[in-house]
């Protein structure tokens, strides 16, 4: 798909190119009265402006077919049915064609210490969401500089994946709190924003970022905090685990 892209931008371009000298010599080749080949030449612009027209319009076919993908960054410490549900209507409702989960190994935010192994986090999110085929896991993270950034994690996204459409997912909590992140002013620039609600926090976005949209999916107050504090009081917390999810945790969480 990369390939495609490029061609496309350079084939409109040496239309361009060859029209402005077929223009050109045409003139020159009328003015010297070889109107055979000054006529042809002339006929070639019109050669030109079709191809060009025609490359134009596979470009733009190819760019409606870029995907819309879903960014969905977090720690998933551990992953819940929470994070499941949202990503689940965001597909469904919001028209996402796939939602990645990129696993954080360490989110300058928040403390490191609190973190599971950042392998069987990833694993865990991989154990959630098998045999679903919206739904991915990204480990683009662990082989960025620590910690992680969200701005270096788009366009690194970006740069692989230039047929993809990003869109950031992102909870209100953190809408509130999103002037404090890293070049933040770029991701409203050049990334398509969804915020999602949570209890407590009012999302209003200035008219002033076109690219930043609230959804209007379901409140889900479930959080990792919670069910690591409630497994550790003794809680049978088994639903709030996807299923495949359940013999990581359970184990490491018994250390």
């Amino acid at each position: 798909m990369p390939n495609i892209f490029k061609n496309t931008r350079f084939m409109m371009g040496l239309s361009i190119v060859c029209g402005i000298a077929s223009l050109v010599l045409g003139g020159i080749s009328l003015y010297y009265k070889e109107y055979i080949i000054g006529g042809a030449l002339i006929f070639n612009i019109f050669i030109c402006f079709i191809n060009y027209k025609g490359w134009q319009k596979k470009g733009v076919s190819i760019n409606r077919m870029r995907l819309k993908t879903g960014i969905y960054s977090g720690s998933f410490n551990p992953i819940h049915i929470g994070h499941l549900a949202l990503a689940n209507w965001l597909c469904e409702f919001e028209g996402l064609n796939e939602v990645w989960f990129v696993v954080t190994p360490h989110n300058p935010l928040k403390k490191k210490d609190d973190l599971l192994d950042d392998s069987l986090r990833l694993e865990m999110v991989q154990a959630a969401i098998d045999g679903y085929p919206k739904f991915k896991v990204c480990d683009i993270e662990f082989h960025l500089p620590k910690p992680s950034y969200s701005i270096d994690t788009l366009r690194a996204l970006s740069s692989n994946y230039p047929d993809r459409d990003f869109y950031f997912i992102m909870g209100a909590d953190n809408w509130q709190l999103f002037p404090r992140w890293k070049e933040y002013e770029k991701i409203l620039q050049n990334y398509k924003l969804l915020i999602y609600p949570r209890l407590g926090f009012d999302i209003s976005i200035p008219t002033i970022y076109p690219n930043v949209k609230k959804v209007d999916a379901p409140l889900m107050e479930i959080s990792s905090t919670f069910i690591r504090n409630a497994y550790q009081t003794g809680k049978d917390i088994r639903f709030f685990l996807p299923e495949g999810v359940r013999p990581y945790f359970g184990s490491v969480a018994n250390q």
